[in-house]
């Protein structure tokens, strides 16, 4: 049986490498497609050998992404990761921030958004992730005919943020909207394409970069991953229904 392929956003850095070291490193390693807008680390990619086929791409860019998925058009994918976004904070709140208090709630409140931050948190963490998905569909189409064990899966990394019934705190207003919706965006997909499971995973407040400096509670990718995995595998033994929204734990998020 050929090995099945699993495409990665946000490959370089954070939850997106963890994952990419997770699958590099198992007994049998499935095929990984990564992609970043930053090139990948080197010393991974020689260490985890050839079954890592990187590629440095922007994806908010619709002829780069669709021209990527054009060349791998033959390839079924058995599961998407989409680890890509960024956390919506004004740039110039941030920087002062991390000479002072480093609070990073000062960099999302209601004074400090502005125009250029929440558009670009929409383009990445919303049009990003549609972009992404829409031109890997014929893929992930591709491995529901020719593996029909279970269907292909994709899973993003959501985010509690964008529960509207959960915010009780108010500010967050770029990433809050931008994962808002995205859960809506998600549950079109669900319905639109019913031969490819969808999970949107909260993996909890992580260290990955997304903040210029660890946020208190944050816990480490390793951890986070290692709990991800576990909820992926509850998805398929349990047989969930495509387009929950859960925590790290498995434990569902209200909308």
């Amino acid at each position: 049986m050929a090995s099945e392929t699993i495409l990665i956003t946000g490959a370089s850095s954070g939850l997106g490498l963890a994952f990419v070291q997770h699958y590099a490193s198992l007994p049998s390693r499935p095929n990984i497609i990564g992609i970043d807008n930053q090139s990948f680390p080197i010393q991974i990619d020689n260490q985890q050998g050839t079954n890592i086929q990187f590629h440095q791409i922007d994806i908010t860019s619709t002829s780069k992404i669709q021209d990527l998925a054009s060349t791998l058009s033959s390839i079924p994918i058995n599961l998407v990761l989409h680890c890509a976004g960024i956390r919506g904070l004004v740039p110039h709140i941030v920087a002062h921030e991390k000479d002072s208090n480093r609070v990073v709630a000062a960099a999302e409140t209601l004074e400090a958004m502005d125009y250029p931050t929440m558009m670009k948190t929409l383009e990445i963490n919303t049009w990003g992730t549609f972009n992404v998905i829409r031109s890997f569909l014929s893929n992930l189409q591709l491995a529901a005919v020719t593996q029909s064990s279970s269907k292909p899966k994709v899973i993003i990394l959501s985010s509690r943020m964008g529960s509207i019934s959960a915010n009780t705190a108010g500010g967050g207003y770029a990433y809050r909207a931008s994962k808002a919706a995205l859960n809506a965006v998600v549950k079109s997909f669900v319905i639109d394409i019913p031969d490819v499971q969808f999970l949107m995973l909260h993996p909890g407040r992580v260290e990955t970069g997304l903040v210029e400096w660890k946020e208190e509670g944050a816990i480490g990718v390793e951890e986070s991953v290692g709990d991800c995995m576990r909820v992926l595998t509850s998805m398929t033994e349990e047989g969930w229904e495509s387009g929950r929204l859960v925590d790290r734990f498995g434990a569902t998020i209200p909308w």
